[in-house]
C-alpha cells in the first residue's frame, strides 16, 4: 500500500497483536480502520459485502475454521453473531494475534458481544489528526511531552486564523482530506446524507430522517457548547425522548462524542452537563453547508469550529498517550468560571486548556486556568491557552500561551 500514511495507533496495534488473541478497532465510518487493519491481516473478510457475509451468517464457526491468520473481520456489526464465534475459537486456542475486528458501531450495542476479558482489547481510531496528515507520527504524544516538561516544537508552516478554519473544515476523513475543495465538500455532504438515510436507519430504525437531520443541524450549531438538553431539542423541534434517543444513536455511530463534566470534592457548584462535540470539525461545515468565508463572518461559529478542531486533535492522541488521560470540561453554575478541556492523567493530575480564536491572548484569557491552578495546587500540572497566533509565551505560573499548531509540531 504505497500511499498509506502512518497512523498514531500503528505501534500500539502491533504491540496488542503480539500479546492478545483479538483486537477490535472501532471508530467513525471512513476513518481508515480497514486500511490500517488490512496491513497486518493475512485474511480480509468484508462483512458488509453480501457475497462474503453469507457464509458467516449461516455458520460463523465453520466459516472461521482454517482461515490464514490474522483474520480481519471488517464491519462486524453487519453479522453480530461473528463475535460469538470468535469467542468460541479463542476459548479453544488463545494464541495472540488471531483476529482483528473492525466496526463503525460501538461494540456494546449488540447483545451478542461479550466482555472480551483476557481475549479482546478495544481501541478507537478517530479521523486522521494533523500529526498523521503531516507525517509526524514519531515521538511522544503531545500530552506526554507537556507532562514531562519537554519542548513542543513548531511545524514548518504557522497558519493564521483563516488557515486554521481551512484545516478544520478539511477535517480528518482520509478519503476527503487530499482531494480538491469542491470534491471534498461533495464527499462530506454525501457522508452526512448516508449517515441519516442509511446508517441511522439500519442501526437505530429511524423512520423519519428529516427529524434526525434537524437534530444534527442543531447539534452542529452547538458543537463545543454546554447547551442544555431542553434548548437543543427545542431548537430541533423534537420532544425530549426523541432527541435523547438521537444523541445516543449518533454517539453509537461515532458521529458525536460529548465530553463529560469534571467533578471533584474540592470544588462546589460545578455543572454536571456534558460539553457536546461532533467528532470531526468537517461535519460542522457539511451539515451547515458552511465554507471558509461563511465561518469567518460568524464569530460564534469560528469559536465552535476551532474548539471542535482542537479537541479532535487531542482525542486522536489520547488513545496512545502514556499517561492514559480522560477528557473533561469544567463549568461552574451560571457560567462564572469555565475551562474548555481538562485532561485528567494518572494520579488525578490535571492539564487544563482554553481554546481561543485569537492571535494574542492575554492574562485575562488565562484567569480561569489560574483560578483552577490555585484550587488544585500540585495536582495542576500545566495550563495551556491554545490560540491562532504564531507566538509561544508565559502568561502565568505553569500557564503558557501556545499556537494550536504546536499540537502537531
Amino acid at each position: 500500500m504505497p500511499d498509506y500514511r502512518n497512523r498514531l495507533i500503528d505501534p500500539l496495534l502491533g504491540e496488542l497483536l503480539a500479546g492478545v488473541p483479538a483486537v477490535m478497532i472501532v471508530g467513525p465510518r471512513a476513518a481508515g480502520k480497514t486500511t490500517t487493519a488490512a496491513r497486518r491481516a493475512a485474511t480480509v473478510v468484508r462483512l458488509d459485502r453480501p457475497a462474503e457475509a453469507g457464509a458467516f451468517r449461516a455458520d460463523p464457526d465453520a466459516a472461521l475454521h482454517n482461515l490464514p491468520e490474522p483474520v480481519l473481520l471488517d464491519e462486524w456489526q453487519e453479522v453480530p453473531g461473528i463475535l460469538g464465534a470468535v469467542k468460541r475459537t479463542i476459548d479453544t486456542d488463545s494464541r495472540p494475534g488471531r483476529f482483528i475486528i473492525t466496526g463503525s458501531v460501538r461494540g456494546d450495542m449488540a447483545g451478542e458481544t461479550w466482555p472480551g476479558t483476557g481475549r479482546l482489547v478495544r481501541i478507537t481510531l478517530h479521523g486522521m489528526s494533523m500529526r498523521e496528515q503531516t507525517g509526524r507520527t514519531d515521538g511522544p504524544a503531545f500530552l506526554d511531552r507537556i507532562v514531562e516538561g519537554e519542548n513542543v516544537g513548531a511545524p514548518p508552516a504557522l497558519p493564521d486564523l483563516r488557515g486554521y478554519v481551512e484545516l478544520a473544515l478539511r477535517g480528518g476523513f482520509p478519503t476527503a482530506i487530499f482531494g480538491p475543495d469542491r470534491l471534498r465538500e461533495r464527499w462530506l455532504e454525501s457522508y452526512v446524507d448516508q449517515l441519516i438515510t442509511r446508517d441511522a436507519v439500519e442501526v437505530g430504525g429511524i423512520r423519519d430522517p428529516s427529524r434526525l437531520r434537524r437534530y444534527m443541524h442543531a447539534y452542529a450549531l452547538n458543537s463545543a457548547g454546554t447547551v442544555s438538553d431542553t434548548t437543543l431539542f427545542e431548537a430541533a423541534g423534537l420532544d425530549r425522548k426523541t432527541a435523547q434517543g438521537y444523541e445516543r444513536l449518533l454517539s453509537d455511530l461515532f458521529v458525536v462524542e460529548p465530553v463529560p463534566a469534571w467533578r471533584t470534592n474540592r470544588l462546589q457548584r460545578l455543572t454536571h452537563g456534558p460539553k457536546r462535540y461532533l467528532v470531526d470539525p468537517s461535519l460542522i461545515g457539511a451539515i451547515l453547508r458552511a465554507d471558509v468565508d461563511t465561518v469567518l463572518r460568524d464569530t460564534d461559529l469560528i469559536g465552535r469550529l476551532i474548539d471542535t478542531f482542537v479537541v479532535s486533535q487531542l482525542r486522536a492522541e489520547h488513545e496512545v498517550t502514556k499517561s492514559r488521560p480522560r477528557l473533561y470540561h469544567l463549568r461552574e453554575q451560571q457560567g462564572r468560571r469555565e475551562v474548555d478541556v481538562l485532561s485528567e492523567i494518572r494520579g488525578g493530575r490535571i492539564v487544563a486548556c482554553e481554546i481561543k480564536a485569537s492571535a494574542s491572548p492575554g492574562v485575562s484569557d488565562a484567569r480561569h486556568l489560574a483560578w483552577l491552578r490555585d484550587q488544585l495546587g500540585d495536582r495542576f500540572v500545566a495550563g495551556i491557552v491554545f490560540h491562532t497566533g504564531p507566538a509561544t509565551y508565559t502568561l502565568s505560573e505553569r500557564i503558557t500561551a501556545l499556537p494550536i499548531c504546536r499540537l502537531w509540531g
